[in-house]
């Protein structure tokens, strides 16, 4: 092979390689592809009892992580619901899963706002709540690549959010998303699916 033609499939390689990344970056990729972009890592938040937490609530568990906040209308009590649903649709696996409702209303989630909220009982049993000041909320939001906006004055605005839900695996790693649509017990078949791959699952 003449050198000239090596030079021509080198610089092709280089050209994919960067135009690969653009698209990743852009979100040409599916989802599948962009798996492996940094979603989670290290934050610290707030528990109902008022003590800080740090990103080891999720180690040891498989944790469906979701943003929301307690006057949220339809989203995050919907989500919630379905995930009390496919905690009982685990069976004994349900002993490894958790829910963890992460507020992004800092404003009027006080960790005594959160922990009367998530005591429904249609909500999971094992369910963790999180909240913050404004700069640990904004810091772990984008950790999760997640968009909330605050609209409206006064005492009854709301602030409109992502809707997904992200199966982090027992390591505090990513393995998939729960999209919000999901039925009860397509969320629980995935989850499972997770599960039989291991803590190093990375789809399902």
């Amino acid at each position: 092979m003449s050198r000239r033609l090596l030079a021509i499939l080198a610089l092709l390689a280089v050209a994919f390689a960067v135009l690969t990344g653009l698209a990743v970056r852009s979100g040409i990729l599916g989802p599948r592809q962009q798996q492996t972009a940094a979603i989670g890592g290290p934050f610290q938040m707030i528990d109902p009892a008022g003590r800080t937490v740090d990103q080891s609530v999720l180690k040891g568990k498989w944790s469906a992580v979701f943003f929301g906040f307690t006057s949220c209308p339809d989203v995050c009590p919907t989500t919630l619901f379905k995930m009390g649903q496919v905690e009982k649709l685990l069976g004994d696996k349900g002993r490894d899963f958790q829910t963890v409702l992460v507020s992004v209303d800092p404003g009027r989630d006080t960790p005594e706002q959160m922990k009367a909220y998530v005591a429904n009982p249609a909500f999971p049993k094992n369910l963790v709540a999180l909240t913050g000041d404004g700069a640990q909320v904004d810091r772990t939001a984008k950790a999760y690549k997640v968009f909330y906006s605050k609209s409206g004055e006064g005492p009854d605005y709301t602030v409109s959010h992502s809707s997904i839900t992200y199966l982090m695996n027992p390591r505090g790693e990513l393995a998939c998303v729960l999209a919000y649509d999901l039925t009860p017990e397509a969320a629980a078949q995935k989850i499972q699916a997770a599960m039989k791959q291991g803590s190093r699952a990375q789809s399902c």
